[in-house]
């Protein structure tokens, strides 16, 4: 019987997805204004003591604590530079680099201070902001860790080797000494004894459109393209997972993207959500030298 394909499940394909679980506002309001009021007395002070926005940035930069400086960062961003990229300033040796090319788009100090000002000192409003970002990345967590219970209770013979939550990523270098791209990561990497199988990503989409959309499956097209052209050049029969599940893979073209990337290198690359692992995956499919 041969298996179904992600597209064959597009006619009910909202039964296909796991939901994370999300919280509620404004119950959430409390918590956030607990955790977030030492970094809004911090930055008021900061803001108070510096004589231009360029020393609030530099002063913000020279914080120790990487969880202080990259929240006071994220209020600096929404008081100072709204185009400032907080990705890029959490090198702190880049702040040079980073304040001659965004100051001109500082808001002057003065002006920083009256906006600051005319807010309480417990700011719902941005403590909430904040909290937006406090669980980025969770849900991801929470797909790789399900994913692994799920493989290990139905491939009790094979392992499956990875950061079950926060780690570091494994690189295509330690799986394979001569890979071209040494430093791309992947998720998870499926054994047999010492025979690699697969290689796979993990990514839950939340809220997924437009350029983000084309960006994730643009990304993945490339990732397939090159690590399926290096097996075929080397020989090898390992095969490629990506695991996506979440509301986002019902916006725009998502699913049909991931149809045609699966269907891109036939019986090479499986694209699954939680629901479709039991279902799809198989020991024979992971196993089958094609």
């Amino acid at each position: 019987m041969k298996v179904k394909s992600f597209f064959d499940y597009k006619s009910d394909a909202s039964n296909w997805i796991t939901l994370a679980r999300g919280e509620y506002y404004p119950d959430i309001l409390k918590d956030a204004c607990t955790l977030y009021k030492p970094v809004l007395i911090l930055f008021g002070q900061l803001v108070q003591s510096s004589e231009s926005s360029s020393r609030l940035f530099f002063g913000i930069t020279e914080i120790s604590e990487s969880w202080m400086r990259i929240q006071l960062l994220r209020i600096f961003k929404r008081y100072v530079c709204p185009v400032l990229p907080v990705e890029m300033t959490k090198r702190k040796t880049k702040a040079a680099t980073i304040e001659e090319e965004f100051a001109s788009k500082f808001r002057p100090i003065n002006e920083v201070q009256k906006a600051f000002n005319s807010r309480p000192s417990h700011d719902e409003v941005m403590c909430a902001l904040l909290w937006e970002y406090k669980d980025r990345g969770k849900k991801g967590y929470d797909l790789t860790e399900r994913f692994f219970e799920l493989f290990r209770s139905n491939f009790s013979g094979l392992q499956i080797i990875g950061p079950e939550r926060a780690g570091k990523d494994i690189l295509m270098q330690e799986i394979f000494a001569d890979y071209p791209n040494a430093n791309r990561p992947v998720d998870f990497v499926i054994k047999d004894k010492d025979e690699i199988l697969a290689i796979g990503l993990a990514r839950y989409d939340s809220d997924r459109g437009g350029t983000q959309e084309d960006d994730r499956t643009g990304g993945y097209a490339n990732c397939a393209n090159e690590f399926l052209s290096y097996t075929k050049r080397q020989g090898l029969k390992t095969k490629l997972i990506f695991i996506n599940d979440g509301p986002g893979l019902l916006l725009g073209s998502m699913w049909n993207d991931y149809a045609s990337l699966e269907k891109s290198w036939e019986d090479k690359i499986m694209v699954l959500t939680l629901r479709m692992v039991t279902e799809r995956m198989t020991k024979e499919w992971l196993t089958t030298k094609i």
